[in-house]
């Protein structure tokens, strides 16, 4: 995959995860709201969310309102399963929560989907089953 390709898959899960954490905490989203949480501009969030919809995982209503659609949703979730477990088990060996949620967001888009499995039956077979997994 190339670099560039690349950072637009893991820019693009950003704003998946963004939209989908605040779904759960607001209900419902606008651009703004995503402007503000990501500290972007709004034309910035504009351009993402033409191509979340293009890629159909996002819809927007006549008003502004952004729902993920199944496939945003799944991707998503997967995305912040990912940044969940990370930051846990960083924090659980000592590391702070700062460094740990900073570094969970960088390695939650490279980690292979083997690697990530590995290390989810790893915390459930080991002393680390307290991580949520």
């Amino acid at each position: 995959m190339s670099y560039i390709k690349h950072r637009a898959d893991e820019s693009l899960e950003d704003y998946l995860e963004t939209i989908l954490m605040l779904q759960k905490s607001r209900g419902q989203v606008r651009s703004i709201d995503i402007a503000n949480e990501m500290n972007f501009t709004k034309p910035s969030v504009s351009v993402a969310m033409k191509n979340l919809r293009e890629k159909q995982y996002i819809t927007m209503d006549s008003i502004g309102y952004i729902t993920l659609t199944e496939a945003g949703r799944q991707r998503a979730e997967d995305v912040l399963e990912r940044h969940t477990i990370l930051a846990d088990l960083l924090m659980h060996i000592g590391v702070s929560k700062e460094t740990a949620l900073a570094d969970a967001c960088k390695v939650e888009h490279d980690l292979s989907e083997e690697s990530f499995e590995a290390i989810k039956r790893a915390l459930r077979s080991s002393k680390l089953s307290s991580i949520k997994s």
